[in-house]
């Protein structure tokens, strides 16, 4: 006798091969997952779920809405950009996240590329891979003591990064809207003052209206002729044709980009033809132990709230707390 599932769970899209680890642990409490394919698949199916997990794909405001029994959209990552959460608040759904699953790897990956920006190892390899084995070809190195790191945002990832890059010696500012340093003893600057200061500027801030195109013609137009820019955060808080202009003004001296908009981004675009730029297809967050992590914890947030439990990570705690 065929039997029905208790629970629903749409799964929009996911970056890793299959979804074995969120299958059993819904399993749990008999939820069926049912991964969707594109924003009208989700639209279709979301009427019948309880739960929607979601990676990259928008949440937006009709899927929302279509929603006749939703409790939670669970995201699996850190930025909610991709979901209207005002929406889902307006509904009494809640909204999930997992914030700290891959700091270690976010800031490991925007250290790597700083380290990367400073000794031209990028720039050394492309040479000699074409056959080109010749130190004077690159450009002046300087010596990483000494020099200032400039921090846009000082969430969890910030913060890990600004340990790591002391250790090296290096002098780091940061730049917040609150100008709170969690403790730190953190310089916290104005923004101005960190573009005008920083040898690297490194974005850790979430994307929204606010942040959008943060990095602009004017904001580069700030910062030092040798600065590198660094975003392992969200491509659009970048204008990527200003970065272009900028290069090839010789307003900056690189960039180290793992982050774009759209993704996949436009691979004929300037910025991927300039060997100034080093670019990793939106890779800071993975490691095997990251999206372990990742998928349990989100998948945990789902089974929690159909359980009636208060899950590890609200957004929306409003709403947790009109429904109990």
């Amino acid at each position: 006798m065929f039997k029905v599932a208790k629970f629903h769970v749409i799964l929009t899209d996911r970056a890793w091969p299959d979804a074995d680890v969120e299958r059993k642990i819904l399993g749990e409490i008999d939820a069926e997952l049912i991964e969707t394919d594109g924003p009208q698949d989700a639209l279709k199916e979301a009427a019948n779920a309880d739960a929607i997990g979601t990676c990259w794909a928008p949440i937006g405001k009709d899927i929302v809405d279509a929603t006749q029994k939703c409790r939670v959209i669970s995201r699996f990552g850190i930025g909610l950009d991709n979901i209207d959460v005002a929406t889902a608040t307006a509904r009494n759904i809640l909204v999930t996240n997992v914030p700290d699953y891959c700091v270690d790897e976010v800031s490991d990956h925007a250290l790597a590329m700083l380290l990367t920006c400073v000794r031209k190892i990028a720039f050394y390899d492309q040479r000699i891979h074409n056959g080109e084995y010749r130190l004077q070809a690159g450009p002046p190195l300087r010596r990483l003591r000494g020099q200032t790191l400039g921090l846009v945002g000082f969430g969890n990832t910030a913060r890990a990064l600004r340990e790591k890059a002391l250790a090296l010696g290096l002098h780091v500012i940061a730049f917040t809207p609150s100008g709170n340093d969690h403790g730190s003893g953190c310089e916290m600057v104005a923004l101005e003052d960190l573009l005008q200061r920083s040898d690297y500027v490194s974005l850790h801030a979430p994307y929204k209206s606010e942040t959008e195109h943060l990095m602009n013609a004017d904001t580069f137009a700030q910062m030092k002729s040798s600065a590198y820019l660094i975003n392992t955060s969200r491509g659009g808080l970048v204008d990527q044709d200003a970065l272009a202009t900028a290069l090839e003004d010789e307003k900056l001296a690189g960039a180290a980009l793992d982050v774009f908009t759209p993704e996949p981004p436009d691979l004929q675009h300037p910025i991927f033809h300039d060997e100034r730029v080093i670019a990793t297809p939106h890779a800071a967050f993975l490691s095997e132990e990251s999206l372990q992590e990742l998928r349990t914890r989100a998948a945990r947030q789902i089974v929690a709230v159909l359980s009636g439990e208060r899950p590890e990570n609200i957004i929306n705690p409003e709403v947790w707390t009109d429904k109990n």
